[in-house]
């Protein structure tokens, strides 16, 4: 008796085959990811905006702290063993002012003008103060008050924050 069921070819890929494409394309995504997904900015404005907002609870805290101890406008306050440099009853704008306070790390790189800091998220090369991804802190400033027991800020710590070259 002859075969009633006719002989069906079947038509497909194989295993080999189809592993072998997941493969190829699971190489060709590791290398093209990187490029399409750029993480970094989203790195770097993070980063600037954590420093600033690390920066203005740091002046907050010690603006406390100098007012807790009854000291005068420029007396330094010491936070966690930390001696801070004051002015105006907020940490002065150095590096062993608002820096130490904030306890700023080594990662960003700062340039002092007057009554100002700014930090870098990457160097500034040229000492500028150019580079468009930083966080500036303005010092205190006092009003013509009287009473030195009581100093009262004129203009209180102020930050910027530039993120445009991120």
């Amino acid at each position: 008796m002859r075969n009633l069921i006719p002989n069906r070819k079947e038509k497909g890929f194989t295993l080999i085959e189809l592993v072998m494409v997941i493969v190829i394309l699971g190489i060709l995504a590791a290398f093209a990811l990187p490029r399409f997904a750029d993480f970094g900015t989203e790195a770097r404005i993070s980063s600037i905006n954590g420093l600033a907002g690390s920066l203005r609870s740091a002046a907050s805290i010690a603006h406390a702290r100098q007012l807790a101890n009854s000291g005068s406008d420029t007396d330094s306050v010491v936070l966690e063993g930390q001696t801070i440099a004051m002015n105006a009853g907020f940490p002065a704008a150095t590096a062993n002012g608002i820096g130490q306070a904030a306890q700023v790390s080594s990662d960003y790189s700062s340039v002092v003008s007057g009554s100002t800091i700014t930090y870098f998220i990457a160097p500034d090369t040229d000492g500028s103060g150019t580079t468009a991804c930083r966080v500036t802190y303005t010092e205190a400033v006092l009003a013509n008050d009287t009473d030195p027991a009581n100093p009262v800020a004129a203009s209180p710590i102020k930050v910027d924050v530039e993120t445009g070259g991120c």
